[in-house]
């Protein structure tokens, strides 16, 4: 029964209707061979993105770093002529850091082609799934204007939402921040 309510979603229970669904044929079961994308694997996939994006960003900012200080190791200068006011050693440390950062931006695109290049057949589904969840996030945000110290705002984007119940739990902050921008504003 319970699964039965799961299949359907919250949004549709209102309207769900045991006579009508069960004589028109239209109450599909979750069975493990159908080929539906649930939430659960949404949320997986989410988190194995995630994790495939941080590691290409962390590889490509250490390689952007080193090829930025490969390419400054061949130039020639003279550590008593300062540049701009500052001490050349300084300035090509900040330049290699610089280059690390420029890399730890790149690797997001690249991690992100790897991961759909790893999930190819379900990439499809991924993103569907992935755009009715941003939808879902921006009807349920809350207006950060009414931000301060002692009543942040929950997770804007819900970038850190990696299951079900990370959901229900932005959800419930969410309603507290309200909740409290009304009653202490």
């Amino acid at each position: 029964m319970f699964r039965n309510i799961q299949t359907i979603g919250i949004q549709n229970l209102k309207r769900f209707n045991y006579r009508t669904s069960f004589n028109q044929g239209s109450f599909r079961f979750q069975s493990s061979t159908s080929s539906q994308f649930s939430w659960v694997e949404y949320f997986k996939l989410k988190k194995q993105q995630n994790i495939v994006n941080i590691v290409a960003s962390t590889f490509t900012s250490v390689g952007g770093g080193l090829l930025t200080l490969a390419y400054l190791g061949n130039v020639e200068l003279d550590p008593e002529q300062p540049i701009m006011g500052f001490d050349p050693i300084m300035i090509m440390g900040g330049v290699v850091l610089l280059g690390g950062g420029a890399g730890w931006l790149v690797g997001p695109f690249l991690g992100t082609s790897v991961f759909n290049l790893f999930n190819r057949s379900i990439t499809a589904q991924f993103r569907t799934k992935h755009e009715i969840f941003l939808n879902k996030i921006k009807t349920n945000r809350v207006d950060p204007s009414s931000q301060s110290f002692s009543n942040p705002v929950p997770d804007y984007y819900g970038e850190r939402i990696y299951s079900l119940n990370g959901y229900k739990q932005w959800l419930r902050d969410c309603n507290t921040f309200r909740r409290k921008s009304k009653e202490f504003i």
